[in-house]
């Protein structure tokens, strides 16, 4: 399915999500090149909130970048189908091999802001990230690994101390929407 059409059919869970697909929309519409970074103003990302299978915790990734306890995901690079790069970032990210798809297609929709950074020495002028979160579910028996070169740290967190552990204050009510709408097992 067309990443456009995933976005049409998918039901927006709040205020927010009505208003960032609306959005959404209307960027894949207005530029050609939303899925790459070439577009500097806004570009698609693929995001995980991968959790253990009783839903009591949370894998989360120190993100060098934003020196927080964050999310997993990436950036789509062209690559239209986001699941895919949602689960290549997830394995990339954390080491994880054996990853089980819970969402049927998106399980969230975020239009996030990106401050101006240096990344591999590079300046990255501040942008949007147009962001679809899968909800992912892996066995925290599983051995981890950090990406030296995106985080210094992965652990599990207990899903309730999850809005504790971030420094970042725009993810806090993100986070918590994700816990709040997800599936009871």
């Amino acid at each position: 399915m067309e990443l456009r059409e995933q976005i049409e059919k998918y039901i927006p869970y709040n205020e927010q999500e009505e208003n960032d697909k609306e959005m959404m929309l209307h960027y894949i519409d207005t530029f050609k090149d939303v899925l790459t970074r070439e577009n500097k103003m806004c570009h698609f990302t693929a995001s995980n909130w991968i959790v253990n299978k009783e839903r009591t915790k949370v894998l989360m990734a120190y993100h060098n970048i934003y020196q927080s306890w964050a999310w997993t995901g990436g950036h789509a690079d062209g690559n239209s189908n986001l699941l895919q790069v949602a689960l290549k970032e997830a394995r990339e990210e954390t080491g994880l091999i054996n990853l089980k798809v819970l969402s049927n297609g998106i399980y969230s929709l975020e239009i996030l802001t990106v401050d101006s950074h240096k990344k591999r020495g590079k300046f990255v002028p501040s942008h949007l990230h147009l962001d679809c979160c899968f909800l992912l579910e892996a066995d925290e028996k599983e051995e981890v690994r950090i990406k030296e070169d995106e985080n210094s740290g992965i652990k599990w967190v207990d899903i309730n101390s999850v809005i504790e552990i971030t420094k970042e204050e725009k993810m806090k009510t993100i986070y918590q929407k994700l816990n709040e709408k997800m599936p009871k097992q």
